[in-house]
């Protein structure tokens, strides 16, 4: 029986069902989420132009207001919501310094509050309630600097318009009413520039929190994979990494090598220079072989005075040569202070990955190639057989 004829399936390009308001979303508010975010927050924003809009036409209604001023202020304040829409919309606000246009929106809309303080009289007053919901965004998405202009701004604007107002049309705007306007409105900031300075301390401390959580989580998956004397993967790390590259070369195809290395005679070391030069040894033997190696090669400290050394796309006789550069490279310096200390040698043991095999075998294998290099003189790789 023929299924895809009883329930034949869309085409490709056919939305799933159910997502059709996802994809009008993407067309309104964008699909980059930070774009999505700022023009979100522009919407809640254009909420006082909308109320605003709407206390226009209570005013018109019941006469309270002049048509043509109010039919202007209403065309004013909707060009002005279109033209925030379109730049956020289009991208073009990725060029300003604040790409949220918050500053650019809060003191937009102070003025056009202040212009319908002018238009609508006699239900002014519900307009310092808008004026009070735009300091609310100030709170929240200016910085210190910027929220005080921005205050600055409203004491100096309304101050000036209430007393002018005052004195050209007294009857409308009578002098001890907007007084008492003045009064609440310079209270009202007064009481928000606290608030903001609370919540900027609250948000400093947040952010200082956040950053010392991150840093010790650093530290502490540093600490988890790495070597602190060496700064080297860790045997935990690498052992890891082994599997994971392990993987990778069974899939592929391609060889990859494991390489064991002991220092020579590295007790001597200790017992004749002290922990101290040891240690000292270890750091710059691990400088020294991580400059000779690749850089896709990974070297970590095994333990003591032994390091693992993995050689990715790398059959076993390629990476003797890698030891070869290594041991070439540490011929060149002299990692014990003392003037008449030999040479640090190493013996090193390889052993190419076989398919299937655990890379516990592995690593089994070159341990003993490490032991016949040891066996027969040190200062030598041997490979695995």
């Amino acid at each position: 029986m023929d299924t895809k004829k009883d329930s034949p399936e869309p085409p490709c390009d056919a939305p799933p069902p159910g997502h059709a308001p996802a994809r009008w979303l993407t067309l309104v508010l964008d699909d980059e989420p930070r774009q999505r975010l700022r023009i979100s927050r522009a919407f809640t924003s254009m909420l006082v132009y909308v109320i605003c809009i709407g206390l226009a036409e209570y005013a018109l209604a019941h006469g309270m207001a002049d048509p043509v001023a109010t039919r202007l202020l209403q065309a004013g304040m909707i060009v002005w919501m279109v033209i925030v829409y379109a730049t956020l919309r289009s991208g073009l606000n990725l060029g300003f310094r604040d790409p949220s246009l918050t500053f650019l929106q809060i003191m937009a809309a102070g003025a056009w509050i202040t212009a319908a303080y002018i238009v609508f009289a006699p239900v002014r007053g519900a307009l310092l309630m808008l004026l009070a919901l735009t300091l609310v965004f100030s709170i929240f998405n200016l910085d210190r600097k910027r929220r005080r202009i921005y205050n600055g701004c409203v004491v100096v604007g309304t101050g000036l318009t209430m007393f002018t107002l005052s004195a050209l049309r007294p009857d409308d705007f009578p002098a001890e009413v907007e007084m008492v306007h003045f009064v609440l409105t310079t209270a009202v900031l007064a009481v928000m520039g606290r608030l903001s300075e609370q919540l900027l301390a609250i948000r400093a401390r947040l952010r200082t929190q956040r950053n010392e959580l991150e840093a010790a989580l650093t530290r502490i998956q540093e600490l988890a994979t790495r070597d602190a004397l060496t700064g080297l993967p860790n045997r935990r790390h690498i052992t890891d990494l082994f599997a994971q590259m392990a993987r990778g070369a069974e899939r592929t195809g391609s060889p990859l090598t494991v390489c064991l290395i002991d220092l020579d005679h590295f007790k001597r070391i200790n017992d004749s220079y002290g922990h101290k030069a040891g240690d000292i040894v270890l750091q710059r033997f691990a400088d020294t072989a991580t400059g000779a190696l690749r850089e896709s090669d990974v070297l970590a400290r095994w333990g003591g005075e032994e390091f693992l050394v993995l050689l990715p796309d790398t059959p076993a006789q390629k990476a003797d040569q890698s030891m070869t550069r290594v041991r070439a490279a540490l011929a060149q310096i002299r990692l014990v202070a003392a003037s008449d200390a030999a040479k640090v040698t190493f013996s090193a043991g390889l052993a190419q990955f076989r398919p299937g095999e655990s890379i516990e075998h592995a690593v089994e294998r070159a341990d003993f190639a490490l032991y016949r290099a040891k066996s027969a003189g040190r200062d030598r790789c041997v490979i695995s057989d």
